[in-house]
Order: structure tokens, then C-alpha cells, then sequence
């Protein structure tokens, strides 16, 4: 199973199905949410919304199944076992499950390509053993549930940077999905307005190995794609040490002054396949 969406993921609460295809031709995929964007008491109206856009054979939706997540409740809830039932209907094989706490929760998804969302205590500690899972493609990691499951009340400071233990969480969620092989999605930007500093934060996400960042609104997907596509001045640069890596032949050699090894290559790599080379 693979995961290469695009760098911009957009969320889109499953209850509003009149913004579905919109948020679809915004953004690299969409996540259609019938997690936390929809109140209970709607949340069985949301997925037959689901159900109500495939084709009249079941199998001609209007979204792409390619392109499109579906966020599931919490595995042990009663709503989540209502998702799978929903789900088994349709041609949706990606998933994002809210709130994946342990690697038994995962087996509950066989079949079915999984982002597993770590957003609580239990999620962070246990995300090596999670992306360890073998329907696991990628890992998520979510700072207002992580820090209200603490009992904390904001995982931003003043200065708008994030706290201690969120910027943990975010390391901890991004090596333990790179450790193994699985791609890392950045969480949301809650502050719809500012798109400079979500800028800043993409272009950070991006620079450590994140694959994409989740977004809330349409507003944020250019943004993100900006952030995640390497200026033409960075490829001309890493293709430049690239040619030069392979004139010198094997081993350190200098270039520009610098000393390149084989790490720096391989960020030089890193750029170019941002870059779609």
C-alpha cells in the first residue's frame, strides 16, 4: 500500500456533502470527516450523505477513490463500528482513524489503507508499534486533542510557536513513521487567517520530512503546496551538487566550499523529488 497524495490534505465534514467535489478539485485529497467536524446527533446522516454520492450501482462515486480519506471515529466505539459498515459499502479503501491509541486497534482496519491519527498520550508512546502495522501507510499526529487529553488548555504559546510537549509529540509521530518507511502528515493550522504563519510552519514541516499537512480550509491548500515545492533556485542547486557528486566518484569531496557526503546528498535528492524529478 502506498501513500503519495500530494502535500495538501483538506479536511471536509461528511455532513456537508454539497462541499465534497469542491474541496476535492482544491486539494491534493480530501478527507471526508465523520470524526470531530460532525456533531453526534448528524453523524448517521453524514454517512448515508457518503452513501447517497456513489453512482446508482454503488461504484461510480463522484469523488475520487484514489483521492479521497474517510476519518473514522475512535476503534471500540459503537460509531466506529457504524463507519466500517458504512465503508464496506462503498469503494473507499483510505482511511484515517481518530484517536489510534495501540497497534490492535489497526488490525481492526485489515483491508483497508490506514493514516492513523495519534493525537492522545497513549497514541504518541505507542506510535512506533502503530506505524509498525502492516495496512499503516502513514502517520498523523494532532496537537488540540493531544493536549486537552493531557488536561492542558492550548498547545500554542503566546508567540503562536507550539509548546514542549506538542513539538515532542510531532517529532516522536514523524521518526516513528519515517523508522518505518511510512509517510508523515503535519497537523492542522487553527488559525485560518494568519497564512504566513502557516506558511512558516509548512515550509519547517517540509524541511524535516513531512510529506503533507492537513488543512481546514481551501484557503490553506496553495499555501501548503507553496510551502512543500522546492523554490527553482533549491533544484537548480541540488541538481548542480548531484552532477558534481557523480563526476567526483565515490567518497567526500568539496564542493562550493562545503564539505558533501552522503547524507547531503540524499537531502539534495530529497529536494528534487519534491520537485516531481
Amino acid at each position: 500500500m502506498t501513500f503519495l497524495m500530494g502535500p495538501a490534505l483538506l479536511f471536509c465534514p461528511a455532513d456537508r456533502p454539497e462541499r465534497y467535489q469542491k474541496a476535492a478539485e482544491r486539494a491534493d485529497a480530501v478527507i471526508i470527516d465523520l470524526e470531530d467536524a460532525v456533531a453526534p446527533a448528524d453523524k448517521q446522516r453524514a454517512r448515508g450523505a457518503i452513501l447517497a454520492q456513489l453512482g446508482s450501482a454503488g461504484d461510480v462515486p463522484e469523488l475520487d477513490p484514489s483521492r479521497t480519506i474517510i476519518r473514522v471515529n475512535p476503534a471500540g466505539t459503537e460509531e466506529f463500528e457504524k463507519d466500517l459498515h458504512c465503508l464496506k459499502h462503498t469503494p473507499y479503501r483510505h482511511v484515517m482513524l481518530a484517536k489510534a491509541e495501540g497497534a490492535a486497534q489497526l488490525r481492526e482496519l485489515e483491508g483497508y489503507s490506514v493514516i492513523a491519527l495519534c493525537e492522545t498520550a497513549a497514541g504518541i508512546l505507542n506510535a512506533a508499534a502503530i506505524a509498525a502495522e502492516p495496512n499503516v501507510v502513514g502517520l498523523m499526529w494532532g496537537a488540540e486533542d493531544l493536549l486537552a487529553s493531557l488536561g492542558g488548555t492550548s498547545s500554542r504559546t503566546d508567540d503562536g510557536g507550539y509548546r514542549a510537549v506538542a513539538l515532542h509529540a510531532r517529532s516522536s509521530v514523524l521518526l516513528a513513521a519515517r523508522a518505518f518507511g511510512k509517510e508523515a502528515v503535519d497537523a492542522v493550522y487553527v488559525n485560518i487567517p494568519d497564512l504566513s504563519g502557516l506558511a512558516l510552519e509548512a515550509q519547517d514541516g517540509a524541511a524535516s520530512g513531512f510529506a503533507s499537512k492537513a488543512c481546514i480550509h481551501p484557503n490553506q491548500v496553495a499555501v501548503v503546496r507553496g510551502a512543500y515545492a522546492p523554490s527553482e533556485t533549491d533544484v537548480a542547486a541540488a541538481a548542480e551538487l548531484l552532477d558534481a557528486a557523480a563526476a567526483a566518484g565515490a567518497g567526500v569531496f568539496q564542493h562550493k566550499g562545503k564539505m558533501i557526503d552522503g547524507p547531503i546528498l540524499r537531502h539534495a535528492e530529497s529536494t528534487l523529488r519534491r520537485a516531481g524529478r
